[in-house]
C-alpha cells in the first residue's frame, strides 16, 4: 500500500502494530530506515514524511503545527485498521503529541501509546530565543552548533538550498508552538532522552507526565540529542517492550 505521507510501502504482513515515526527538524523518512530491523519483528515502522522533503520536495513545507495535524490525521486514518503507536523526536514530539490528541478526541481508534523524545514538555517555555528567521548563514551556523546537520552538507550550497526550506520551517513549527490546555491523553506516554542532550534535560522530559491520565515512564539513554540514530538496540527493545505491555494490558 502506498501513502505519500509514509516512506516506503505500508503493509508488513507479520506485523500486528504500526509505529508512525516523526523525526527532528529537517529530517524525513530516511532517518528511520535503520529501525526496520529484526529487533522489531511484530512492529511495522512507518516513517512519516512531511511536505518539503524527500519524495515531497516540491511541496510547500508547513510552518505551524496547526497546519499539519488535520491533513496528517486524514492521511493516517486509513492506516489505523491495526493498532498503532506514535513516536516523535524533537519537533516531531510536538507533532506526534498533537496528533495523539486529535485521534483521542475523535470517534476513531486512539493510539496504543505515545513515545516522545528529545523535547521538553509542551507547557514548558523555551530555553533559547527563536532563530528560524535569521539569515541563512547565521541560521545554519546555529543548527550546526546543535549537531543537527551533517558537516559535509555545508560544502554543497546547491544541496543546502534544497534542504534549507524544510529545515527552517520545522524550526518555525517548534519555536511558534503554543500549548493549549485540554483533556489529557488516555494512552500511556513514554519519554526518552539522551544523557548528554544539550537541548533538553531529563527533568524537562519528566513533565510530559502531565499530558496523560495513564501510565508515564521516563528512560534516559547514553548519547546526545541524536542518541536514537542508527537504531540502538536498547532503544528498540524499550519501544518493543512498552508496546507489548500496553497491548497486553488492553486485552
Amino acid at each position: 500500500m502506498q501513502n505519500r505521507w509514509i516512506a516506503g510501502q505500508v503493509g508488513k504482513v507479520d506485523a500486528n502494530v504500526r509505529l508512525f515515526c516523526f523525526g527532528h527538524a529537517g529530517s524525513g523518512g530516511a532517518f528511520f530506515y535503520p529501525w526496520k530491523t529484526p529487533h522489531l519483528p511484530e512492529i511495522e515502522v512507518c516513517p512519516v514524511v512531511l511536505p518539503g522533503r524527500e519524495m515531497r520536495l516540491g511541496e510547500e513545507p508547513y510552518t505551524r503545527v496547526e497546519q499539519v495535524i488535520e491533513p496528517l490525521f486524514s492521511a493516517l486514518l486509513p492506516l489505523t485498521g491495526k493498532p498503532f503507536a506514535l513516536f516523535g523526536h524533537s519537533v516531531g514530539a510536538v507533532i506526534a503529541y498533537e496528533l495523539a490528541r486529535r485521534f483521542t478526541s475523535s470517534y476513531v481508534p486512539a493510539p496504543l501509546c505515545l513515545f516522545v523524545s528529545g523535547r521538553r514538555a509542551p507547557r514548558l517555555p523555551a530555553r533559547r530565543q527563536p532563530f528560524f528567521g535569521l539569515p541563512d548563514h547565521e541560521f545554519l551556523a546555529t543548527v550546526s552548533r546543535m549537531n543537527g546537520m551533517r558537516s559535509e552538507l555545508l560544502e554543497y550550497p546547491e544541496v543546502l538550498q534544497l534542504f534549507l526550506p524544510s529545515l527552517r520551517a520545522d524550526f518555525e513549527i517548534n519555536d511558534t508552538y503554543a500549548f493549549l490546555p485540554g483533556p489529557r491523553l488516555s494512552c500511556p506516554v513514554f519519554a526518552f532522552v539522551g544523557d548528554r542532550d544539550g537541548e533538553v534535560y531529563p527533568t524537562e522530559m519528566s513533565d510530559w507526565a502531565e499530558v496523560t491520565s495513564n501510565q508515564f515512564m521516563l528512560r534516559v539513554f547514553p548519547g546526545d540529542h541524536f542518541y536514537h540514530k542508527d537504531a540502538p538496540p536498547a532503544l528498540l527493545s524499550a519501544i518493543r517492550q512498552s508496546i507489548h505491555q500496553t497491548a497486553l494490558h488492553l486485552q
